[in-house]
């Protein structure tokens, strides 16, 4: 077992290497940024193996490849002669792009996030460098993509530099290439910037009532009409709405039960049903086709699109003053407001994580009986305009 652990890996913040044992060491960078180096003697020579950057090569797999190359030796092969064979066929850009947006699917935030990510490497990052070997590409090829866009499209440019990024850190940690060229030996070369954090759209709860009944009206399909409104109701994220099959819902005890493998957390949700909600599902038994309960009008068995209820906005002229998103804060600024709810049982009702991590692994209960009478308050609100 080696001495380094996840939490001394998050600290190491000073310029340096930090032993593990039995040669690896994990290296921090002036900038900032963290590989991994095995020192290791072939042939009577003392050695240095990078093994790939951190956190794309993770302390488990550091202390595997560094197991490898021992055994390697071990047996009287050589591991850096063969890593270079190995590297002998590097990929183009292009290829390991796919090759890492595969691997991630899993752990991507959600399906847009997913669509986007290629989307960037497609319109930026291709064109320029999708067809040249990883090995052939530069510090000034990655600079050449990133700054015409780095002061204009700001956001943008950040998200472009992480793909690339990390497409690379790939790359060095198979053994293709020696180094991360969009990595912090780049920093110098490009602006720093603030990170501005712009908030969704949303109207002041005020106006929700009215907003909602225009909704309603909306000559909008039935199934976005009704995905909109019960996630107005119910204050859940887009993706677990227009996801949510029949499956999840516990009709006789009013209650929706959102997986794990669904939500942005990765902790399941279980959300109380206010009176109107359940009246939105009798509506959706309506339009049933298949298990989702807002079922897609153009792809069967699927449910609706990212951008299905943004449209129920557009057609309403509502979308230049809120956001889908934008929902749940004016929800929050309600609960605030007008309620005497406690802090806890309104950011539990948002999915929201709340304490600390101690106090997470004491504190277990998701307070549904709490959240149920401020849902209800929630629905009356909307449907009345009063608390």
């Amino acid at each position: 077992m080696g001495t380094l652990t996840a939490l001394g890996i998050r600290k190491a913040t000073e310029p340096g290497k930090y032993g593990d044992g039995q040669g690896l060491y994990l290296n921090v960078a002036r900038g900032g940024s963290k590989s991994w180096i095995q020192r290791i003697t072939i042939d009577g020579k003392r050695k240095e193996i990078g093994l790939g950057g951190f956190p794309a090569v993770s302390l488990a797999k550091a202390r595997e490849l560094s197991m490898g190359n021992r055994t390697a030796v071990a047996e009287g092969r050589n591991p850096l002669a063969e890593k270079r064979e190995i590297a002998k066929a590097v990929p183009t850009f292009r290829e390991a792009t796919f090759s890492v947006h595969k691997m991630n699917l899993a752990r991507f935030k959600n399906e847009k996030y997913c669509k986007n990510w290629l989307q960037r490497a497609q319109k930026y990052v291709l064109p320029k460098i999708g067809d040249l070997p990883l090995d052939n590409i530069g510090r000034l090829d990655v600079l050449g993509i990133l700054e015409p866009i780095w002061t204009t499209k700001q956001e943008t440019g950040r998200r472009v530099r992480h793909i690339m990024r990390s497409v690379f850190a790939w790359g060095e940690a198979q053994g293709h290439i020696e180094g991360n060229p969009a990595g912090e030996s780049i920093s110098a070369a490009l602006p720093s910037m603030p990170r501005v954090r712009e908030h969704m759209r949303a109207l002041h709860y005020s106006k929700m009532p009215e907003a909602l009944q225009t909704i309603r009206g909306s000559t909008s399909g039935m199934a976005a009409k009704l995905a909109l409104e019960f996630l107005t109701l119910t204050v859940a994220r887009s993706t677990e709405v227009r996801g949510a099959t029949w499956e999840e819902i516990d009709l006789e005890r009013c209650l929706w039960t959102v997986p794990a493998s669904r939500m942005k957390g990765g902790v399941e949700h279980r959300v109380p049903l206010s009176k109107a909600a359940m009246s939105v599902l009798e509506r959706a038994r309506e339009i049933r086709e298949g298990d989702h309960i807002f079922p897609s009008p153009v792809k069967r068995n699927s449910g609706l699109s990212d951008m299905t209820l943004t449209k129920v906005l557009r057609n309403t002229g509502l979308a230049a003053q809120m956001t889908v998103h934008g929902i749940r804060s004016s929800f929050r600024d309600w609960v605030a407001d007008e309620t005497d709810t406690p802090w806890s049982v309104a950011e539990l009702a948002l999915a929201h994580r709340v304490g600390t991590a101690v106090e997470q692994a004491y504190h277990r209960s998701d307070l549904l009986e709490w959240r149920r009478p401020l849902m209800e308050d929630w629905a009356n609100y909307l449907i009345q305009g009063r608390t």
